[in-house]
This record gives C-alpha cells, structure tokens and sequence, in this order.
C-alpha cells in the first residue's frame, strides 16, 4: 500500500463513520426536503432541482431547449430585466446561478442567513423560478454563444469523439439528445418552444429542495414555500427516462488532420441504482479511473508508450449510464493501442482485479470520500443527489461502508457478467485509411 493511502486507510474509521444528519420530508405538493443543519457560519446554500427537466426531456430535434430554459431562468424577470436582477443579488450578497443536466434542472441560492438579506434574496429565487421573463434579446444572445461554442468545440477531436461515441451508445434513445445538437437545430428553437417545456416540466410536484448551513427545520419549511410560490402543484409531462435498448457494437472511423488519433470506446453501463454498483466503481479504478496506478496506464502508457495518459469513466443514471475509455495516440499506432486497450479490459473482465489492486482501491476511495462533501457547497450537490434519485438517507455513510466490504469475487463477478470488450462501441477520429477497419466483431460505419 503506498504512502498516501495508508494515510487514508489509518484516518478511515474517524473519517467515514462521522455521520451526517439529514432531515428529510415531504411537502404536502410532493415537493421533497432535504436539510443539513451547520449554525458555524451565517450562511445558507439552496439549490432546487427539477426531475424531467433536462436535456433528455427536450423536443426531439431541438435537443437544447432545457438548457437554454435553464440558463433564462437567471436572465430578468417579469419585475426585473437582467441587469436589475443581478444588481439586486449582488447587492445582498447574494449569488443565484440555474444549469441542466441530461435528467434536471438546478437553480442554486447562496445568501447570508440573516432574515433581513436571506428573505429579500429568497424573493429574487421565487421570481426566477416562478416569474421568468424569457427575454427575446438575452435568448437571442445565449443562442448565438452556443452556436459559436458549438462550432469551435466541431475543432476538437476529443468533443468530436464524445459526441460520436454518444451516438452509438444511445441512438435515438433520450440520452443521445445532446449529441444530436447542430447549428440549424440551434437555430429553429424558438421562445415558444422553452416557454411550452418551462410550463409542462416545472412543478412543485417534481421538485427536489436542497438545504445546508444556519436554518433550522421551521425556517426551512418556510424557505421552501417561499421559493416555490407561484409555480404549479404538478408538472404536465413525467420524468421518467426509458430503458436503455441494446445495439450492435460499431466502430466509426472519422478522418481529422493532425499526427494524433482520439479513441473512445464505451458502453451503456450502469444505473444509480444497479445492483452491482460497488463492483463497478471499483472495479473502475482499477481498470483506469486510479492515474498511474491503473491496468489502462501501466499498459498503454508505461509499457508500450502509446499515449501519454489513459482512462476508465463511470456515469450513472436513472438509465444505464456509460462506461468509458479514452486515450490518444499517434496515428500509426491506432491499431496496436486499440487492441492492447480492448486486451486490457478483457482480461480485466474475464479475472478480475488482484487483491493488492483492490485493496489500494478501496483504501483510495474510501479514504478520499470525505472530501467529497467536507464544504457545504459540495454537501448541496450531495444533498441534491440523494433526493434526486432516492438514494437513502445514510448514502454518505453506506458509499465507503459497501466498497470496504467488497471481495476480489464481487468485482470479477460484476464484471465479467456486465462487461464485454467486444460489446465496446469505438470511435476513432483521425484514423489513418484503413488503419482500424479489420476490427474483428465490429461494423465500422463512415461519419454521418
């Protein structure tokens, strides 16, 4: 065990068994509560999240409507025009931010507790919620920022692989929405088109109220009906996301200029509920999500010197979420890395991590847990999380409890059931002609 983690290992029993006390309720609209009391500074942090809000819940074909929703809600509102609602945010001290994500929406309040900047601030929080303005000109000027990111982002080949990848993994399945996004579908949303998802995906029915810092429960629950005034008991359209289907494993093959080769291949994996959840975080970090210290690593970078650095990523969803791998390499050595990063992940499927691989995992993981939420900034976003997916009440105490406890056996088992290389979607961008096309197992398709 190395030095860091050892450290880790001996703090471990202080560090993770420190419970934190979550207040959880529900109003009687349906909106969900979650409160985490900290009376040492006077201040209180607040994000309100909205399930079926997100990018998954777009139209189809105008796949960034939730977002541009998100980002308007912060734009002026119906009282205030942008700029006079900033100013009376900044002069409270007060920060309100809004973003989405592929299942949500988020609108996050940081204010001084006391009532005389908490309620005036908690005003500007319910008009933004409640009351948005959905100003022509701030959409106007938001929609022009994204179609320019959108087109220096095309430059990237790392962006082009992810958005490829995206495709293969999910098809025309919600979660592919994002990667569908283009210019002209930038270009044909419309104000009627964020207007019509704000009114049917904004309700208190669906909303998740996060809580930290110098409130108690009562102030809470008065919080909560003030930030909330106005919009509707019940959202219009569920937010449910369906299942994932299966697909073909293909690989596409994108020509880009320059001496490197991107590589991505990935998978939908896994749920924020699985079953094999533990297993699969773990066995994650042994597989590439551990820096140096990871299979992917040693092999690609450190035996063979394919690439400078290679990785292993999990994002679970209310779906299954993708599994992940990325590296770049100079273009004649596509095939070889390809195929000593596709050995790398089936030999780990197929045996599984060594007890010293997963010891140093669990002492990485659980050790640095903590941190994760040791502000109450990065409490809110726990906070948020567990009321999001209905994750339990101890979630911050069972996370490090059940990866202690997993066996060498878990992992490989988990593995090996959920996990096959040759079930791994890849896209190459920069691909020399023909360099990757006799992938065995693979339909290799051009760029669409």
């Amino acid at each position: 065990m190395k030095p860091a983690a050892a450290l880790f290992a001996a703090i471990l029993p202080l560090a993770v068994y420190a419970a934190v006390d979550i207040q959880r309720w529900y109003t009687p609209e349906g909106t969900q509560v979650l409160l985490v009391e900290r009376h040492q500074n006077p201040i209180v942090d607040v994000q309100i999240s909205f399930k079926g809000a997100g990018s998954a819940f777009s139209p189809e074909g105008k796949g960034e409507v939730a977002g541009f929703a998100a980002a308007l809600l912060t734009g002026g509102t119906q009282r205030l025009d942008e700029e006079a609602f900033k100013e009376q945010a900044d002069s409270l001290a007060a920060a309100i931010s809004s973003d989405s994500s592929s299942e949500g929406t988020a609108v996050t309040l940081r204010s001084l507790s006391r009532p005389g900047k908490l309620k005036p601030a908690l005003s500007l929080l319910n008009q933004a919620l409640a009351q948005p303005r959905f100003d022509a000109a701030v959409f106007e000027r938001i929609r022009k920022q994204s179609i320019t990111a959108l087109q220096q982002q095309e430059t990237d080949p790392g962006f082009i692989a992810e958005r490829a990848l995206a495709r293969l993994n999910y098809g025309s399945h919600p979660y592919g929405r994002p990667a569908q996004t283009s210019v002209d579908s930038i270009r044909r949303i419309t104000l009627d088109d964020i207007r019509a998802f704000y009114r049917s995906r904004y309700g208190k029915n669906n909303a998740v109220v996060a809580v930290v810092g110098d409130i108690d429960r009562r102030q809470t629950e008065a919080l909560v009906r003030q930030a909330l005034n106005g919009l509707p008991a019940h959202s219009s359209q569920s937010g449910t996301v369906p299942a994932v289907p299966e697909h073909l494993p293909r690989q596409q093959n994108i020509p880009f200029a320059g001496e490197q080769a991107q590589i991505v291949m990935g998978m939908p994996l896994i749920k924020r509920n699985d079953p094999d959840y533990y297993a699969l975080v773990a066995g994650n970090y042994i597989l590439g999500g551990g820096g140096f210290d990871s299979r992917l690593m040693k092999e690609l970078r450190d035996k063979h010197g394919y690439t400078y650095g290679a990785s292993s990523s999990l994002e679970p969803s209310s779906e299954a979420g993708p599994l992940t791998i990325g590296f770049s390499t100079q273009k004649a050595n596509t095939s070889a890395a390809l195929a000593a990063a596709r050995k790398v992940l089936a030999d780990f499927s197929a045996e599984g991590p060594t007890e010293a691989e997963l010891q140093q995992a669990k002492a990485n993981i659980t050790g640095s847990f903590p941190l994760r939420f040791d502000t109450n900034a990065k409490l809110l976003g726990y906070l948020s999380l567990i009321g999001f997916y209905n994750l339990p009440d101890d979630y911050l105490e069972a996370y490090p409890k059940a990866v202690s406890a997993l066996t060498a056996g878990q992992v490989k088992s988990a593995w090996q059931r959920r996990v096959k290389a040759e079930n791994m979607n890849i896209v190459v961008v920069g691909a020399e002609q023909g360099e990757t096309e006799a992938a065995a197992g693979y339909r290799p398709i051009k760029r669409r």
